[in-house]
C-alpha cells in the first residue's frame, strides 16, 4: 500500500489542503476499509478498477471513475474490486465552494460525478487529460490549471461562514459555536443557512469531524498515554463523552479502531 501526498501551489494553498495518491495492488484476502468524517470535500479520479461503496453490510454502489465525495457525517467501508490507483485533491472546509455553484448540502454524504458539477464536455475532457498524464506531477500540473481557470468565476464565502470555519480549525473543533458568535443568537440562523449552501453541512457537525481528526492523530501516533489523556487534550468533560463522539462517527471505540484490519486505510490517511 502506498500513499503519498503533494502541497498544492501557492495561489491554491488557502483552498486546497493538499493531493494524495494511493496504490494498492489487488489482494483477494483484502477486507473492507472504513472512511470517516474529516470536515474535508474530495475529488477523485480513479486508473485503477473500479471500488465499491456499501450501503449496508451486503450492498453497494460503485464510484464513480471521476468524482467528488462531499462532507461525511458519517463512516463508511469502501472495497475494490481490483487494484487500486488514485489521485484526488483534498480541499480545505471552505474551498470547494469556489468551484461549483451548486449548494454543497446537496453532495453531502454521496459520490457525484464530476460532469453533473462541471458540465459532461469539460468533465470529460479532464478526466481524459488526467488519464493520459504520465506521472503525479504532471496530474497536478493539469488540475491547478483546472482550478485556476475556475477561480475566475469565483463564490464569494461570507464572512461568518470564513470566520468560523478558522476557529474550528485553529481550536481542533473545540470551541462551542455560541462561543464563536458570542451568544448572538440572531446570527446562528444566519450561520447556519450559509453554513450549509457553502460547507455542506452544520457547523456542528463540522467541529466533531475536525475534533476527530484530532483524536485520531493523538491516537495512531501515540502523542497521549491514555484515552483519557486524549479526552482532556481536545476539551471533552470526560472519557466516557469522548469515545461516544468516537463511536458516533466512526461506528466503532476508540480502543476497537487500533489494530483493526478494517481501519488499516484510515489509520494510513489519518496518522
Amino acid at each position: 500500500m502506498k500513499y503519498q501526498t503533494y502541497k498544492p501551489y501557492k495561489d491554491l494553498a488557502s483552498i486546497v489542503k493538499f493531493y494524495w495518491t494511493l496504490e494498492v495492488p489487488f489482494d483477494p484476502k483484502n477486507q473492507k476499509q472504513k472512511i470517516v468524517p474529516d470536515g474535508c470535500i474530495e475529488m477523485t479520479f480513479n486508473f485503477g478498477d473500479k471500488i465499491k461503496r456499501y450501503t449496508s453490510e451486503n450492498d453497494f454502489i460503485l464510484h464513480p471513475n471521476a468524482m467528488v465525495m462531499g462532507q461525511r457525517t458519517k463512516s463508511y467501508d469502501i472495497l475494490p474490486v481490483g487494484n487500486v490507483d488514485t489521485f484526488a485533491i483534498c480541499f480545505y472546509p471552505v474551498g470547494f465552494v469556489n468551484f461549483v455553484k451548486s449548494p454543497l448540502e446537496n453532495l453531502v454524504d454521496k459520490e457525484t460525478p464530476i460532469a453533473e458539477l462541471f458540465g459532461e464536455a469539460e468533465a470529460n475532457e479532464l478526466e481524459r487529460q488526467m488519464i493520459q498524464a504520465i506521472d503525479t506531477q504532471k496530474r497536478i500540473d493539469i488540475i491547478e490549471t483546472f482550478l485556476l481557470k475556475k477561480l475566475n468565476e469565483r463564490t464569494t464565502i461570507s464572512n461568518i461562514v470564513k470566520s468560523t470555519v478558522d476557529t474550528l480549525l485553529k481550536t481542533n473543533g473545540t470551541t462551542p459555536i455560541n462561543v464563536i458568535l458570542k451568544d448572538d443568537i440572531s446570527k446562528r440562523k444566519q450561520l447556519e443557512r450559509h453554513f450549509k449552501k457553502q460547507i455542506g453541512i452544520s457547523p456542528k457537525q463540522l467541529g466533531k469531524a475536525i475534533r476527530l481528526q484530532a483524536n485520531l492523530h493523538l491516537l495512531l501516533n501515540k502523542k497521549s498515554e491514555t484515552l483519557t489523556d486524549i479526552a482532556y487534550e481536545n476539551e471533552y468533560f470526560d472519557q466516557n463523552h469522548f469515545i461516544k463522539d468516537f463511536k458516533e462517527l466512526v461506528g466503532v471505540t476508540p480502543k476497537e479502531f487500533l489494530g483493526n484490519e478494517n481501519m488499516t486505510l484510515s489509520a494510513l490517511f489519518y496518522k
